[in-house]
């Protein structure tokens, strides 16, 4: 499939929010595709899939090929993106880097981003991206995020090595206090 902008070609993914993966503090909507931090424990079966930090992963994982997906981070204060190997720890708090099998950009306030990397990058924007488009290459061991409504480049980790199935991995952040109570919005991609 063609990417509009035709920067590259990948499956455009049309994926949904497990819920037997999201930290009980986490909100899902009934479809699958938001995901918001709420004040209050949710009374939900423990499992070793289940994360102690603040996020969830799709159903679905992939482990050849190129995909794509976007997220609406519109009017958040805070979020993570990006995607996890299968075997990353579930229990404790997550280092966030490629060599613990995440690889992601976190926006920790509304000029700056930082992408987890060995070293961190950290860089400031003027305008927060309000869509984020996440590319993965998996034989070329590619992960890049894109600026969807300017179409431009943000980062890109190479030459990284896949062996597990990766999925997409998203943080909405704490809401603080209402602040950042927006959902991450899995957007469908045209």
């Amino acid at each position: 499939t063609k990417r509009s902008g035709g920067f590259f070609f990948a499956e455009l993914l049309d994926v949904t929010l497990d819920p037997d993966t999201a930290n009980p503090y986490l909100i899902l909507s009934d479809d699958g595709k938001q995901v918001s931090h709420g004040d209050y424990k949710q009374d939900v079966p423990e499992n070793p899939k289940r994360f102690d930090d603040i996020c969830v992963l799709v159903k679905q994982g992939f482990s050849s090929g190129r995909f794509y997906y976007e997220v609406q981070v519109k009017g958040k204060t805070q979020w993570n993106l990006g995607v996890a190997r299968e075997s990353i720890k579930r229990k404790g708090d997550i280092s966030p880097s490629p060599e613990d099998g995440l690889w992601s950009m976190i926006l920790i306030n509304l000029s700056q981003c930082i992408v987890c990397d060995n070293p961190a990058v950290a860089f400031s924007h003027t305008k927060t991206p309000e869509k984020v488009g996440v590319f993965v290459d998996y034989e070329e061991g590619l992960v890049s995020f894109y600026d969807v409504e300017s179409s431009s480049h943000i980062y890109s980790f190479t030459g990284q090595t896949f062996t597990d199935k990766l999925y997409p991995y998203f943080g909405p952040g704490l809401n603080d206090k209402g602040k950042n109570l927006n959902p991450l919005i899995i957007s469908p991609v045209s």
